[in-house]
């Protein structure tokens, strides 16, 4: 079988950093490639040189046989090469149809752009991915997640051979995994190529068939997916099993630090009382979209619950929390948020990293309070956390995931918390950022922190954790110990609900 697409021993340097070194990488058609490694391995900088943003320092690529070479993304998309990045490049001040035709509207004979037209494709191609969205939405009104879904979209209806997916469910909940899946394997049995890049080791053994492998910017090496287990993928990535990836798990928890009792998130939902104690993780598990970011997010004024009683060490919330002034109440009372779209709501990625770490520590003090020189608590911060950069003046929009990640846990580990609430702590992190993003969580707990943490990644949550609340149809059905607990307890816990 005729390759589609064959890089030849690429490399690629940044100001004198090689992000990759003499790798290789052959794509066959009718399949699907899975492209893995801890962030800073290689493999945007590799996918962006096939896709035309970069180009080679050294190597060729060969289209169907023929050497090619790309100035730019259109000539890349020319020659059949869709990409969907993982740094959504939609327009946020246009509509969704805007978006798909860009730079190629339609025209009318009057020479204007045919708006109806665009709207009608744009729709056709959303419902074929199951997106029931009207095109004359504005991108800025769309979550996260049908932000990505437009994306793939965008890539999957251009007529290409070769599709680039970086990250593509990173925002997706099971149901629109699945839908994409679908599309996915629609496009393989086409006799497409797609390079398939996730840190999600499930979706990687479900729908690829071949994985390669990079390591600080070399290849470790290409096999059938048949071949490997996830433990000798992780192995291959970072050197270790997976049972190592978790720390030990805390030793006795100490008082409750964190109350909900008779808590109902609607007029007519359960009621439902946890706790989270000094020293513990508690996780909110269950099936997407059943309440758990409801009810982390009644807590800091996110979200209005119907009724119920809160304490914050011994002390009680009152109820609703304010929307404007919530996360700065809390944060008072020593509890901090961390939001799970770090770039919409939690970072400031135009700002240096000593910034986003700083603004945790000024917002415990009063609005007309002098600013205070954190320096050495920021240096601090950063050689504990391993946050990967020159210095603390960094533009953390220039960061990797993880690190972006970290700087973000950073600004609340940094600011003598007491109390976490954390939505999904490594969403598009990759293993070895992971592995310290748990430990950081499990070092807070072992000070005498205490947290409470929401995940779509059940391993996660079970390796994670001390305790488990399963939730279900917006009330708690389940409290599970996370050392007994398994992927099979836990979906049994909420479908039995």
């Amino acid at each position: 079988m005729a390759n589609l697409i064959e890089m030849s021993n690429i490399s690629k340097s940044f100001g004198g950093s090689l992000a990759v070194d003499r790798v290789s990488l052959e794509l066959l058609p009718g399949t699907v490639h899975a492209l893995m490694g801890e962030n800073g391995a290689g493999k945007s900088t590799l996918m962006k040189i096939l896709a035309g943003v970069h180009q080679p320092d050294s190597g060729e690529i060969y289209r169907n046989g023929h050497k090619v070479s790309f100035a730019n993304p259109k000539e890349a998309l020319d020659s059949g090469i869709s990409t969907v990045f993982q740094e959504l490049s939609l327009l946020t001040n246009l509509t969704i149809a805007e978006n798909m035709f860009l730079g190629r509207e339609p025209v009318t004979r009057f020479g204007t752009v045919d708006y109806p037209l665009m709207n009608a494709e744009t729709k056709k191609a959303l419902g074929e991915l199951g997106l029931d969205l009207d095109p004359e939405t504005l991108v800025s009104e769309l979550s996260i997640a049908e932000r990505q879904f437009v994306e793939i979209a965008h890539g999957i209806k251009a007529a290409a051979a070769i599709f680039i997916l970086d990250e593509p469910t990173a925002a997706l909940n099971a149901a629109d995994v699945e839908i994409l899946n679908k599309h996915i394997r629609r496009l393989r049995d086409a006799g497409k190529a797609i390079v398939y890049i996730s840190h999600r080791m499930d979706e990687i053994f479900e729908i690829c068939d071949t994985v390669t492998v990079l390591k600080d910017g070399k290849l470790v090496g290409t096999r059938p997916l048949s071949e490997v287990t996830p433990a000798s993928l992780i192995a291959m990535m970072v050197g270790r099993e997976l049972q190592d990836l978790f720390p030990s798990r805390g030793s006795a928890a100490g008082e409750i630090v964190l109350g909900m009792e008779q808590f109902k998130i609607g007029a007519s939902t359960a009621p439902f009382s946890i706790s989270v104690r000094k020293g513990e993780i508690v996780a909110l598990a269950g099936l997407e979209g059943q309440g758990q970011q409801r009810l982390l997010r009644s807590l800091v004024g996110q979200f209005q619950p119907f009724s119920g009683k809160v304490t914050i060490k011994g002390k009680p919330l009152p109820l609703p929390v304010p929307l404007g002034s919530g996360i700065r109440m809390l944060q008072a009372a020593g509890v901090g948020f961390v939001p799970e779209d770090r770039k919409q709501e939690g970072l400031f990625l135009g700002l240096p990293i000593a910034h986003n770490i700083a603004v945790g520590l000024h917002s415990r003090h009063r609005e007309l309070s002098l600013a205070k020189n954190y320096r050495k608590t920021i240096d601090a911060a950063m050689r504990s956390l391993n946050i990967k950069a020159p210095s603390a003046s960094v533009a953390v929009g220039s960061l990797s995931g993880g690190n972006q990640q970290k700087v973000l846990l950073g600004r609340y580990l940094s600011s003598n918390l007491d109390i976490l609430l954390v939505e999904e702590p490594t969403r598009g992190v990759d293993i070895g950022a992971k592995s310290e993003i748990y430990k950081m969580l499990r070092d807070f707990a072992n000070r005498g922190g205490a947290v409470l943490v929401l995940s779509r990644e059940t391993v996660e949550l079970i390796g994670l954790c001390d305790r488990i609340y399963v939730v279900h149809n917006n009330t708690v059905v389940s409290e599970l110990a996370a050392e007994k607990a398994t992927e099979h307890t836990i979906l049994d816990a909420a479908l039995s609900a």
